[in-house]
């Protein structure tokens, strides 16, 4: 038996986990995903296609804010989001956390967009 990467045993946790939940115009998905230096969530409707909402600690860098990759990071990236989706009259989404384990940086993204008013 070969033994996967992390990115490898990562993608495949993703495809098992897309069997299960897509995004629809009444209540899309919410993805999130990280990478070394930055956290990102998009809203997403999947009958379309389309990202209706995004946000990164990237973007909140140049807005101006002092956002790092780490759960604080997380917090403000998921209250970015939730603030935005309310403006688009989007309160319920499914929440996606595309093969990563929901802990750290992942969990404090969804905690931060509870927090904000983000129903999942």
């Amino acid at each position: 038996m070969a033994v996967l990467s992390k990115e490898a045993a990562r993608q495949r946790r993703k495809v098992r986990i897309r069997k299960k939940i897509s995004g629809v115009a009444e209540r899309p998905r919410l993805v999130v995903f990280r990478s070394n230096l930055h956290i990102y969530a998009q809203i997403v409707d999947d009958e379309n296609g389309a990202t209706l909402v995004a946000a990164s600690t990237l973007g909140l860098k140049k807005a101006g804010e002092s956002a790092a990759c780490n759960k604080a990071g997380g917090v403000l990236v998921g209250k970015e989001i939730a603030r935005l989706a309310k403006e688009k009259n989007i309160s319920r989404v499914v929440f996606d956390r595309n093969g990563y384990v929901y802990h750290g940086r992942v969990k404090a993204v969804a905690d931060g967009a509870r927090e904000a008013g983000l129903e999942f």
